[in-house]
């Protein structure tokens, strides 16, 4: 049987990206490793997942929550450091 860390390890996320994805979607950690390959699969995939960190760093500060912000800009840039493909007019 394969384990969450075993799960975890195989994604194309680190596991931070992959808790923000599962808090977002409001999803259990292993329903968001799924839905990140199926996505980092998919045409568009990962610009989806950019812009779903977008979303989540407008929320933190419309909520003035600094911090969270920070938290969340700092993993976006980690997400396209790592997967360039995601950015915003790349082909």
């Amino acid at each position: 049987m394969i384990s969450l860390d075993d799960m975890e390890d195989m994604c194309s996320l680190s596991r931070a990206e992959i808790a923000q994805v599962a808090d977002h979607d409001h999803i259990t950690t292993e329903a968001a490793v799924a839905e990140i390959e199926r996505l980092m699969h998919e045409h568009g995939g990962p610009h989806r997942l950019e812009e779903m960190l977008c979303a989540d760093i407008r929320a933190a500060l419309h909520a003035d929550d600094v911090p969270e912000a920070r938290r969340l800009f700092a993993l976006l840039r980690g997400f396209l450091a790592e997967h360039p493909e995601a950015v915003r007019g790349s082909r």
